[in-house]
């Protein structure tokens, strides 16, 4: 399994995380849904807007060397500022009682 980390500081970008949260909830979340080989995406962001980013966790190398839409970068104005790959060395899940991740997250939160 491998573990890549893509983090943004917007601080040259006319973005924020407030204004990412539509391109999440109108496009992201559903399109990486079917990535093969994803086994988990998450999305977050920095108290008081200073980055944005994303961490993937992947089945396997093969899987995590396809190419990506680049549509974040493309709305940001830039790639992500650093990007950080690692291999993983043990995974679990704990007991929890959400039964699906899609749809959870300020993304979805009432304004």
């Amino acid at each position: 399994m491998k573990a890549v980390i893509a983090w943004w500081d917007l601080a040259e970008s006319d973005q924020t995380p407030e204004t990412l949260r539509e391109f999440l909830r109108t496009e992201a979340v559903e399109r990486y849904s079917h990535v093969p080989g994803l086994r988990l995406k998450f999305w977050m962001s920095e108290a008081g807007g200073g980055g944005w980013g994303a961490v993937f966790l992947w089945e396997s190398e093969a899987a995590a060397s396809i190419p990506l839409p680049t549509r974040a970068a493309d709305l940001i104005g830039y790639p992500p500022t650093v990007v950080h790959r690692f291999d993983v060395e043990a995974a679990t899940e704990g007991v929890h009682t959400i039964p699906d991740l899609m749809g959870l997250g300020l993304a979805y939160a009432p304004s």
